[in-house]
């Protein structure tokens, strides 16, 4: 997958009055990728499709949640042709190529953005209009902008989910062989996902401190994801032999 530049503008209605997006999903739609960032205010959502997984970044020195679509690099296992094969996106994926924006000063209020390098931006004067004929947003650019919302809060609220996973070590390294029906093998490395074992053996004190923050249902979505990683392999036999 050929990678895109990115050129990222304050979305306005005098630089953008004709601007319009390729909806839909596919491959040359950027929706070829592996994984992708999730919040945990999403996982009861996601976790009816896909995988939950953490993955450490050494950069930041800090976790991050990721809701799992393949497992190869670029690889979308729920893209089928124009189609994306699942009842909901992450908030990650369903916006783009909106984005947030703060001011330099971090003190004002957030910005949508845009990103004009990303390949949703149509070139042929075909897709969705951001604004109508009289500059004002249209109902793809409110959607678009509750989600970015809903994206930023939940990024912001994941910090303090992150470090009480990491608090009561209650991430573990995983990894995993995939045997696909045709014998062919992947291994998947470099992720985290949620000890079982030591979140049974939590203090009640501890639970209930969770709960409080809440923290104790995107923990219990997330070990009930992990049963999607096999049904996330039968999609790659079905595909690999198809």
């Amino acid at each position: 997958m050929t990678t895109q530049l990115t050129n990222h503008q304050i979305l306005n209605a005098a630089d953008h009055r004709d601007l319009r997006i390729e909806m839909g999903a596919g491959a040359e739609l950027g929706d070829a990728v592996m994984a992708c960032l999730a919040v945990p205010a999403e996982f009861r959502r996601l976790a009816c499709e896909y995988p939950i997984l953490f993955r450490f970044n050494t950069e930041q020195q800090a976790f991050s949640a990721l809701a799992l679509f393949g497992f190869e690099p670029d690889e979308n296992l729920f893209l089928n042709e124009r189609r994306w094969e699942a009842s909901c996106r992450p908030l990650a994926m369903a916006v783009q190529p909106f984005l947030v924006g703060r001011p330099r000063d971090e003190a004002g209020a957030s910005q949508v953005h845009i990103d004009m390098g990303h390949p949703r931006i149509a070139t042929d004067g075909e897709g969705a209009r951001v604004f109508d004929e009289g500059g004002q947003p249209t109902a793809l650019l409110d959607q678009a902008a509750a989600m970015l919302g809903a994206l930023d809060e939940g990024y912001r609220a994941s910090g303090a989910f992150l470090a009480a996973l990491d608090s009561y070590d209650l991430l573990e390294p995983f990894s995993m062989d995939v045997t696909l029906d045709n014998g062919a093998l992947h291994r998947l490395v470099g992720y985290h996902l949620i000890n079982e074992d030591r979140l049974r053996k939590l203090e009640p004190a501890i639970l209930a401190e969770l709960h409080a923050a809440g923290h104790l249902e995107p923990i219990y979505m997330a070990v009930a994801s992990i049963g999607n990683l096999a049904k996330l392999v039968r999609r790659k036999s079905r595909q690999t032999d198809g």
